[in-house]
């Protein structure tokens, strides 16, 4: 099965863009980063980053959900390091990701099955880090590490 992600962006002025997902998603106002933008929207990296986690999220919930773990709810902070590359070109050199899931380990007997495989199921981190290193913590309610 192959599916296909679309999107189309419009210049409104200077850095800023409207990205159009399609009738049924609203708009989106997107803009670089100050002092190049005006910060009047999520910029590149803030995106990049979203998606990865995003989908990582979803994934562990997929995964947890096929062996039947309650998690409560799941979150997740992110975060990208921009440094400038050999060419003095900015570039994204690493993307960390900490998922917090709102149970206790010792309430989801299975956990540790759904753990070991979520991070396969994501299409977005799995392509992604094939040129930029994504690690991954997840840990529960009460703060014990998982991953």
């Amino acid at each position: 099965m192959t599916t296909e992600a679309r999107i189309r962006i419009r210049q409104i002025d200077g850095y800023r863009f409207i990205v159009d997902f399609g009738a049924a998603i609203p708009d989106l106002l997107v803009d670089e980063a100050a002092p190049i933008g005006d910060d009047a929207g999520p910029h590149p990296e803030q995106l990049l980053v979203a998606s990865v986690a995003n989908c990582l999220c979803a994934s562990l919930v997929f995964a947890l959900g096929k062996y039947k773990q309650d998690a409560g709810d799941v979150q997740a902070e992110a975060s990208c390091r921009v440094a400038r590359n050999s060419e003095n070109r900015l570039r994204v050199e690493g993307i960390e990701v900490a998922i917090t899931l709102g149970a206790s380990a010792d309430e989801m007997p299975r956990v540790d099955s759904a753990i070991s495989q979520f991070q396969r199921f994501c299409t977005v981190s799995e392509s992604v880090q094939t040129g930029v290193p994504v690690s991954v913590a997840v840990r529960d309610r009460e703060g014990r590490l998982l991953t």
